[in-house]
């Protein structure tokens, strides 16, 4: 019996979208690995902080990425050998994140590392450009969106209440950072012509995994 060739998929979308989530339990599901792209230039922008690197200094930011060793154990994200997954979930690390994913010298030091995972399939993918720009030959993309409201409410629920956040300010750092995102001359943030865009507002994240797993199946939603 033939082996069942493993698939590249994608999962783009702007923040909040539900994006983390659903990219976990459908790799879950699927038995495939999970990579984070956020959390990757999370990272960056978490040690650029540390050195004192402003995120439109490319000669620094290259500097950063250079001497960056970033490996994932599990769901942890460690960067020279010191755990960082919580240190990179705080919204100053969030718009800076934003800013350094926009720099050229950022996203190509990053490019070939995404591209060296997702090499033998097996793999889902969150971003904001896996299916335009990182795997463009995926097997199967997605485009995960919901309201601005609905966005802002989940980020609240997630992390708001413990940092202090209020929902309007949330609300109003995902308007900036959609902005940023989408308005950006490199790799800006869109859905590939040939994903599948979800409107998540009103979904949970079982369903929207249950329309994936429906879509790659071929099978009527």
């Amino acid at each position: 019996m033939a082996t069942q060739r493993l698939l590249l998929i994608t999962i783009d979308g702007p923040a909040g979208a539900g994006k983390t989530t659903v990219s976990r339990m459908l790799a879950r599901k699927l038995g495939y690995r999970y990579l984070d792209t956020g959390a990757l230039y999370r990272a960056v922008a978490w040690t650029a902080r540390s050195a004192d690197v402003r995120p439109d200094d490319d000669r620094g930011l290259g500097d950063v990425c250079a001497l960056l060793h970033l490996r994932i154990e599990g769901s942890r994200l460690v960067a020279g050998g010191e755990d960082i997954t919580d240190r990179i979930r705080t919204p100053e690390i969030t718009m800076l994140a934003s800013a350094v994913s926009a720099r050229p010298v950022v996203r190509q030091a990053l490019l070939d590392i995404q591209r060296d995972m997702g090499r033998d399939g097996g793999l889902v993918a969150e971003g904001r450009d896996m299916g335009t720009v990182v795997f463009p030959d995926a097997d199967f993309k997605f485009f995960l969106d919901a309201t601005v409201r609905q966005r802002a409410m989940r980020r609240y629920r997630q992390y708001g209440r413990e940092k202090g956040q209020s929902l309007s300010r949330i609300e109003a750092d995902i308007r900036r950072r959609d902005a940023n995102d989408s308005s950006r001359d490199i790799a800006p943030l869109k859905a590939a012509d040939d994903a599948l865009t979800i409107d998540s507002t009103a979904m949970t994240a079982r369903q929207v995994v249950d329309l994936m797993m429906a879509h790659m199946a071929g099978r009527p939603a």
